[in-house]
C-alpha cells in the first residue's frame, strides 16, 4: 500500500481540515502536546478504581483505533491508552521528521514520562512490536509486561508477500506505486489492505468495513500520510539492518518483562516461523498461537488474545502478591 512520496516541506505541513477520527462508545481521545511532538491517545478507562495502566502501539499504516476491539476486553483488568505515532492515526509529522524506530520508541518514551504512567503493560503489533521491543530494552523501569502481536523483528527469509511494503523503502518506489494506483477508491485500498493483513477477510463486517473506507477516505486528505508511510517502512528496513547492542534480536534479549507472544499462522507480513525464535530470544515468554489469524490478531481474534493477555497479568499480580506475603512473613519473624 502506497502513494506519492510528498517533498519534506509539504509533509510537515499542517494538516487541512479532514472528517475527524471515530471515537467508539466508552473511548476517549485527548492531544499531548510535547516539544518538538504532538500526540493523539485514545483512552479506554478501567471499570474499576486502581487498576494499572496499560499503553497500546499500532503498527505501519495504522492507528490507535486498531486496539478499539482488544481494549473494552480489558477493561476491567487495566486502565488502557492507545497512542497514534507520530504521523499516523490523528497525530501530526514529528517536527523533527524523525520515523525510526528508534524515533517512534523515543516519543512512546516521552508520552509515559510526561504522563508519569509507568510501569505499564504494554502492547504493540507489528512496527508497534518493534518499537515496544525497543522501549522495554531501554527502560525496564516503564514496562510491568509486554504483549508483542506479530512483532516485526528480522527476518532472515522474508516472506514474498511482505516484499511491496519493504519496497516501501525505496527511494522513488512510493511515488511510482501512487501514480500507478491513482485511480484506486478509498474501498478498493481498503479491501486490499485487509487482503493483506487478516487471515481471513470475509470474517469482517459491513460496519467495520466502512468505518476502515471512512479513515481511508481521511486519511488520504492528509499531506503527510505517505510519506511517513514511506519513511516508517524505511525506519523498520533500517533498524532490521542494525547490529550490536543496537539489533532488535540483541534488544529483545535484553527485555527483562514477562512477554507474550502472539502469532497468527496466515500472517503474510511476520512469518509464522518466527515464533520459536522469539519465545527462545525473549528470556520471560510464552507464545500464543492462532493458526487461522493473520498479522493483526488482536482485531481478528481479539478474545483470544485478551484471555491470553489477562493470564500473563493475573500471573505478575500473584507473583506480586506472593512476594508481598513472603516481605511480610519474613518481617514478623524478625
Amino acid at each position: 500500500m502506497s502513494s506519492t512520496e510528498l517533498p519534506e516541506t509539504i509533509a510537515a505541513a499542517v494538516a487541512p481540515r479532514v472528517s475527524p477520527v471515530r471515537v467508539a462508545e466508552g473511548e476517549t481521545l485527548r492531544s499531548v502536546t510535547l516539544p518538538g511532538l504532538s500526540l493523539t491517545v485514545r483512552g479506554r478507562p478501567a471499570t474499576r478504581t486502581g487498576a494499572p495502566p496499560a499503553l497500546y502501539v499500532h503498527g505501519l499504516g495504522g492507528s490507535s483505533q486498531n486496539w478499539s476491539a482488544l481494549m473494552p476486553l480489558l477493561a476491567d483488568l487495566v486502565d488502557g491508552e492507545a497512542v497514534d505515532l507520530p504521523g499516523f492515526g490523528d497525530s501530526p509529522p514529528p517536527d523533527d521528521g524523525n520515523y525510526s524506530v528508534t524515533g517512534h520508541a523515543r516519543a512512546v518514551i516521552r508520552l509515559l514520562d510526561a504522563g508519569g504512567r509507568g510501569p505499564v503493560h504494554l502492547f504493540g503489533n507489528s512496527l508497534g512490536g518493534s518499537v515496544a521491543t525497543r522501549v522495554a530494552a531501554a527502560r525496564p523501569d516503564l514496562v510491568r509486561t509486554l504483549t508483542l502481536v506479530s512483532p516485526a523483528l528480522p527476518e532472515i527469509r522474508v516472506q514474498r508477500t511482505a516484499v511491496p511494503t519493504a519496497l516501501l523503502a525505496l527511494p522513488g518506489a512510493a511515488g511510482l506505486f501512487g501514480r500507478m494506483t491513482r485511480e484506486w477508491t478509498a474501498e478498493q485500498r481498503t479491501r486490499g489492505v485487509m487482503a493483506l493483513c487478516y487471515g481471513d477477510p470475509s470474517m469482517v463486517t459491513d460496519d467495520e468495513l466502512r468505518e476502515a473506507v471512512e479513515e481511508m477516505e481521511r486519511r488520504l486528505q492528509l499531506p503527510y500520510f505517505w510519506d511517513a508511510m514511506a519513511r516508517s517502512a524505511r525506519g523498520i528496513v533500517n533498524a532490521y539492518t542494525l547490529s550490536g547492542q543496537h539489533a532488535l534480536w540483541r534488544q529483545a534479549e535484553r527485555v527483562l518483562a514477562p512477554t507474550l507472544l502472539v502469532y497468527g499462522g496466515r500472517d503474510q507480513l511476520v512469518s509464522y516461523r518466527m515464533a520459536r525464535k522469539a519465545a527462545v530470544a525473549f528470556r520471560d515468554s510464552r507464545l500464543l498461537t492462532l493458526p487461522d489469524a493473520g498479522h493483526v490478531a488482536m482485531m481478528e481474534y481479539p478474545r483470544e488474545v485478551a484471555r491470553a493477555a489477562r493470564e500473563l497479568i493475573a500471573h505478575i499480580n500473584n507473583t506480586a502478591n506472593t512476594a508481598e506475603i513472603d516481605t511480610a512473613d519474613n518481617t514478623d519473624r524478625s
